[in-house]
């Protein structure tokens, strides 16, 4: 039994979505931020299913520098949790609202 493309799209599909409920419906910082990281690597897979369906690295390039930027943005991003938790003592999102006024 072969895996085709529509078997890796629809896992994309589903890290994708789980990914996006998860940012809808949690409220803890760190949660939130390893959903967008979810939702990317959904994204990945399916730049990498159609790179091996159509025969070319161009999804494979394109995945290789989305990864390395993805890197850089969880560094960043985890830093910036840090620093508001330092700051305000709490990681809930609906707590941080000091960037309203």
């Amino acid at each position: 039994m072969t895996i085709g493309l529509n078997e890796f799209l629809v896992v994309s599909g589903l890290l994708f979505t789980i990914g996006f409920v998860g940012i809808l419906v949690r409220r803890n910082t760190l949660i939130v931020f390893m959903c967008l990281e979810m939702m990317l690597n959904g994204v990945n897979l399916a730049l990498v299913s159609f790179s091996r369906y159509n025969g070319t690295m161009d999804g494979n390039l394109l995945v290789f520098f989305i990864i390395t930027v993805a890197a850089a943005e969880v560094a960043v991003g985890l830093a910036i949790i840090v620093a508001l938790f330092r700051k305000r003592q709490t990681v809930y999102v609906q707590e941080l609202n000091g960037l309203k006024n």
